[in-house]
């Protein structure tokens, strides 16, 4: 049986938010409640949160959460999850599910997905999920990753524009892509390593290295993705959702 393990990448300085994991939403903090989220993942053997920050270190131990203490000059959140991995000397064969730190509700069902669907395909390398698009008005924004992948799920494409492009106005369907991920660890200690490729350096997006170097990347489709934290305007969002 393959081991799967959560982990969540949280640091304290972001740019367009500093502090956030430790922003309270509706009476906790946003790591708790992404915390509390990824212990509730089916199949899991735990969940620990990494992080170079010795405020949000200490608020993870006070509510009784597992953390690690990992390096502060890493480039990515992948990088942060390699050490991590290797502080807890996870197996190579086993999987990682890397669970963002702005998903206070985090739907378990979804990284139970992810993370299933990498175990059941021997030759994929990663997994992650990807929703049809609700609102029109996003396909055109760059913040919103689009996906394209074929009839087996195996991802072809991310980018920041809106692709696939209908020539015929017929009406194509556009998937947001949701970073939620699930590494095989012994892959996740490569990636880490591989060099960056023009279209991940162009379109700033870390996914394309993967497909860049020739791995297999399958993406699952579902729907009802929960809001993400990206600024302070979005914790009224999630605050909104929990009341409903």
């Amino acid at each position: 049986m393959t081991d799967v393990t959560a982990l969540i990448p949280a640091r304290f300085h972001s740019s367009r938010f500093p502090g956030k994991p430790l922003a309270m939403i509706a009476g906790q903090t946003m790591i708790e409640r992404v915390y509390r989220r990824a212990l509730l993942i089916e199949g899991i053997r735990g969940a620990y949160v990494a992080t170079d920050s010795t405020e949000i270190y200490d608020k993870v131990l006070s509510f009784g959460g597992q953390v690690l203490m990992t390096g502060a000059r890493h480039a990515t959140g992948s990088d942060r999850l390699a050490e991590a991995a290797r502080i807890l000397g996870l197996a190579e064969d086993g999987v990682v599910l890397n669970i963002q730190g702005d998903q206070p509700l985090l739907n378990p069902r979804h990284a139970w997905l992810v993370s299933n669907a990498l175990v059941a395909s021997p030759d994929y390398v990663a997994s992650t999920l990807a929703i049809p698009f609700s609102d029109p008005a996003e396909i055109a924004d760059p913040n919103h990753v689009k996906a394209v992948f074929g009839e087996d799920g195996r991802a072809l494409y991310f980018s920041r524009a809106a692709i696939p492009f209908s020539r015929d106005g017929d009406g194509a369907t556009y998937y947001k892509h949701i970073g939620l991920y699930a590494f095989r660890v012994g892959f996740l200690y490569k990636f880490v390593t591989l060099p960056q490729g023009p279209l991940e350096k162009s379109e700033s997006l870390e996914q394309l290295r993967i497909l860049e170097h020739g791995y297999k990347l399958k993406v699952l489709v579902s729907s009802g993705f929960s809001p993400e934290v990206d600024t302070p305007a979005d914790v009224a969002k999630v605050v909104a959702a929990l009341s409903e």
